[in-house]
Order: structure tokens, then C-alpha cells, then sequence
């Protein structure tokens, strides 16, 4: 499970850096949200896969018992996904604005904003 993990983010990374080499700014987007949606992915196999139990400490004992889910890179994969949010409503509102002033979503024609 491990290495077909390992393969499906190094294939969504392949795809995601692809898409943001691309001269068009939405094809960016979409290889902006890929990449965010690979770095989750690589946080939470990094943490380990298994169908374990929650990490709760039972009354009485000092440490939650084994097996269990380690709960950090859950808790780092939510704040990720916030924060790639709100990166991606920013580039979009970005985006909009560029094709608005230039007329054109392809990266070269951004030289001269100036119209």
C-alpha cells in the first residue's frame, strides 16, 4: 500500500509541476491545487497508514495503547488545506484581474500591462 501511495503522489507531483511550466495562467491554477492536493497526500502517507485505533489515553495510564493513528500529520494536512485554500482563492482573484488588464491568459503576452 505504501508504494502504490509512494507512485500516485510522485505521478500527481509529475502532473502538477507540468501544469504549472504551462504559458497559460489557468493550466498554473490547476497545477497550483494539484501540487497543494500531492504535498497532503505526501504528509499523510509520511504519517504512516494503517487502520489503527484513535490516539486517546485511557484514564489511568500515561501513553494511548498500541497500535494506534498518529494524529500530527492529520492536524498538518488540515492546516494545509486551509492555507491552500485561501492561496488559491488569492491566485484566482490574481488571475482575473491579469486577464482583465491584458486580455489574454498566456504568461507572455503579461510584458506590458500598461493599456
Amino acid at each position: 500500500m505504501q508504494i502504490l501511495i509512494a507512485i500516485i503522489v510522485g505521478g500527481i507531483f509529475a502532473c502538477a509541476i507540468y501544469m504549472i511550466l504551462r504559458r497559460s495562467i489557468v493550466k498554473l491554477i490547476i497545477g497550483l491545487a494539484l501540487l497543494g492536493h500531492a504535498a497532503n497526500l505526501l504528509i499523510f502517507s509520511a504519517g504512516g497508514l494503517s487502520k489503527a485505533h484513535p490516539a486517546l489515553v485511557r484514564p489511568g495510564s500515561t501513553s494511548p495503547p498500541e497500535p494506534y493513528a498518529d494524529p500530527l500529520p492529520q492536524a498538518l494536512i488540515l492546516t494545509a488545506i486551509v492555507i491552500s485554500f485561501g492561496v488559491l482563492a488569492f491566485m484566482m482573484v490574481l488571475v482575473s484581474r491579469a486577464y482583465n488588464a491584458v486580455g489574454n491568459d498566456d504568461t507572455d503576452e503579461f510584458v506590458n500591462t500598461e493599456r
